[in-house]
């Protein structure tokens, strides 16, 4: 899983050496929204971007097809049949073999749905939100709605940006070589909130007594719900990757739901005024 934006296409370029040699082994998948320039036609999802988009991707990737290409999040400014009719042109042009949405409300999932019916589209098989034990916004309309219409679901984040980790503790300086010690923004708007940092040291006391790690219960926490179908992560390090794998041996109890359900409420985040900054908040636009 990589993006055009990543590090301004560099992720993409990586991958391709990372599995250039075994190409058809992997499941592919890459984004496009995002600014790649400072142009008005280097972003978006009108017809005129995504067609060079995908073209750009290929190359970076040295790759004929995506196995999965995800509109990174909506674009206001274009009309949804534009999109999802150019969608389709790449669809049949098999540069990529599926589709799916990242960043996308609920009433977003459903309206992209109906539209590629009514346009004879196929519709997206996937859907990619910003949910964890941290943010569990998501359960309340986008997962519901995912069900509903047949996406399956790859949460990204599954870690909170390493607040799950447990390595943040509240009041002191976090290492210069986390996100949070470099000072990342959207961390800063959402996760790094003294409530979420205290929910963290409780988890990872439950887990100590458990004897499991804190990486183990964020992803099993996530992959016990039904409506989840795989989870995009990101380790750093051969270290945090080995911990990552190890959590699909461990086992996931009712009382480790339950501890969750305490800290955080169903359909809630950690604490008043979170909000990540890809979900815009649109509904109260203000008479002029």
């Amino acid at each position: 899983d990589t993006a055009d934006v990543y590090n301004k296409g560099i992720s993409e370029e990586i991958v391709s050496r990372a599995i250039g040699p075994n190409r058809s082994e992997w499941v592919l998948a890459s984004k496009v929204g995002n600014p790649m320039g400072e142009g008005p036609h280097q972003r978006g999802l009108s017809r005129k971007w995504m067609l060079e988009a995908i073209e750009c991707s290929l190359d970076r990737l040295k790759t004929d097809y995506l196995d999965i290409w995800y509109l990174h999040l909506p674009d206001p400014e274009t009309p949804i049949e534009e999109t999802l009719e150019t969608m389709s042109q790449v669809l049949r042009s098999g540069k990529t073999r599926y589709w799916g949405i990242s960043n996308f409300r609920g009433w977003q999932v459903a309206d992209i749905c109906l539209t590629a019916d009514r346009l004879g589209v196929p519709r997206p098989i996937i859907c990619q939100p910003y949910y964890n034990a941290m943010n569990r916004m998501p359960e309340v309309e986008v997962l519901p709605a995912c069900g509903a219409y047949g996406l399956g679901v790859a949460p990204y984040s599954p870690l909170a940006r390493g607040i799950l980790t447990g390595k943040y503790n509240v009041g002191s300086s976090p290492d210069q070589s986390t996100r949070l010690g470099q000072k990342d923004g959207r961390m800063l708007e959402t996760e790094f909130r003294e409530e979420s940092l205290q929910h963290a040291r409780t988890i990872s006391e439950h887990c100590q007594k458990r004897g499991i790690s804190t990486i183990s219960f964020a992803l099993l926490w996530l992959l016990n719900n039904a409506l989840v179908s795989s989870v995009i992560a990101g380790p750093r390090t051969l270290e945090q990757w080995q911990t990552y794998c190890s959590a699909l041996d461990a086992e996931f109890k009712e009382d480790d739901e339950t501890l969750l359900n305490q800290l955080v409420s169903p359909g809630h985040p950690s604490t008043p005024g979170y909000n990540d900054p890809k979900y815009l908040i649109t509904g109260r636009p203000l008479l002029d």
